[in-house]
């Protein structure tokens, strides 16, 4: 009986423990995303309404070398994008962004430090957004209505901290994971395939990126699309 018993305790342990690992494995592997109500989602902008124009989005925190290359392309082709950036960089790279300014693009607000706005709780939303808005205007001239959380991520205290000051919330419609995965080819596929009017496609200043930015352009405009601002294909 004693035998039977250590033999029942063992099995019953060993049980425990794989049931530990499996929960383990499942927590690892398929990590809770936060919930989003539908109502908050309705506040967020992934698409316009530009019956011929699509909108490519540079978030920029780095590669201020590659964002003159993308103002040089986005010039040749006639095309107008928007520059969502962080006040850090803007403000180490202030004559940069007055040329991105200058050419007549859109900027819009990346937030100043790249931080998750999910874990800042309402006021600190209200003063990372505000530090950004606040840099990018006072260097530009220009008011800032536009607003892009740092990796997409984003909570009922971000879209009403952006709303308190006077900001529209904008993810994506397409996603070119360019800083992940860098490969030109790679970043035109995801930029145009299925590409339609109103679509949004996040990029980043990228050497890949730049390097896919021309063949992009180019189909396109064999589609008969339009490189324009979120705020033009908003307005449409």
């Amino acid at each position: 009986m004693k035998k039977l018993s250590r033999r029942m305790i063992a099995m019953l342990t060993n049980g425990v423990l794989a049931a530990v690992l499996i929960l383990v494995g499942c927590v690892c592997f398929f990590p809770a995303s936060k919930n989003v109500s539908s109502a908050l989602e309705g506040r967020v902008i992934r698409s316009g309404n530009s019956h011929d124009g699509v909108s490519l989005m540079f978030n920029v925190y780095w590669g201020t070398e590659e964002v003159d290359g993308i103002l040089a392309v986005l010039e040749e082709y006639g095309a107008a994008a928007t520059f969502f950036v962080g006040g850090s960089w803007a403000d180490d790279n202030a004559a940069c962004l007055r040329r991105i300014a200058a050419a007549g693009h859109e900027i819009g607000s990346h937030g100043y430090f790249h931080r998750d706005h999910t874990t800042l709780g309402y006021e600190g939303n209200v003063e990372e957004i505000a530090r950004s808005v606040q840099f990018l205007s006072l260097v530009t001239g220009e008011g800032v209505t536009l607003f892009a959380p740092p990796s997409g991520a984003y909570d009922e205290d971000t879209v009403s901290a952006a709303e308190s000051l006077g900001l529209k919330t904008i993810l994506w419609t397409k996603d070119t994971v360019d800083w992940r995965d860098k490969d030109a080819q790679v970043c035109f596929s995801r930029a145009t395939q299925d590409v339609a009017a109103g679509d949004f496609v996040l990029m980043h200043p990228m050497a890949h990126t730049l390097e896919a930015l021309p063949r992009i352009l180019e189909r396109y405009a064999a589609l008969g699309l339009r490189a324009v601002t979120v705020g033009e294909n908003l307005s449409a």
